[in-house]
C-alpha cells in the first residue's frame, strides 16, 4: 500500500494592504525641484540665463573675470550693466525721449565703433 498525505488547507496571514506606488516624476520636474531646493535667491532678484555662447567670447570672459578677481557672473552682469548705461545715454542723445523709448524697447542704435 501506498502511503498518502493529508492535505491540510494552508493558514492564511493577513498581509497589510499595499500603498499605491507614487508616480515616478519626469526628468523636467526633477530638474524643476533641483532648482527650488539648490538655486536659491535671497533677495528674489535672480533669474536663470542658459545660453551657448562663442568659444572665444568664454575664453575672453574667464580671463576678463579672472583679471578683475571676480565671479564670471560677476564680470558679465558688470559688463551688461555698462553696455545698458552706454545705451541708455546713447538713446537720450538721438531722441529727446529716447531714455523711454530704449526702456520700451521702442529705439534702435548703431552698435559703438571701438578704435585705437
Amino acid at each position: 500500500m501506498m502511503a498518502t498525505k493529508l492535505k491540510t488547507p494552508a493558514k492564511t496571514v493577513a498581509q497589510p494592504m499595499a500603498q499605491p506606488q507614487p508616480q515616478r516624476k519626469s526628468n523636467a520636474q526633477r530638474q524643476a525641484d533641483y532648482r527650488a531646493r539648490h538655486l536659491k535667491d535671497e533677495n528674489g532678484q535672480l533669474e536663470r540665463l542658459s545660453l551657448l555662447v562663442d568659444f572665444h567670447a568664454k575664453r575672453a570672459m574667464e580671463r576678463l573675470a579672472c583679471c578683475y578677481g571676480v565671479t564670471q557672473r560677476t564680470m558679465l552682469e558688470r559688463l551688461l550693466m555698462q553696455a545698458n548705461q552706454l545705451a541708455q545715454e546713447q538713446a537720450a542723445q538721438q531722441d529727446p525721449d529716447g531714455q523711454s523709448a530704449y526702456f520700451d524697447k521702442q529705439i534702435s542704435l548703431l552698435w559703438p565703433v571701438v578704435t585705437r
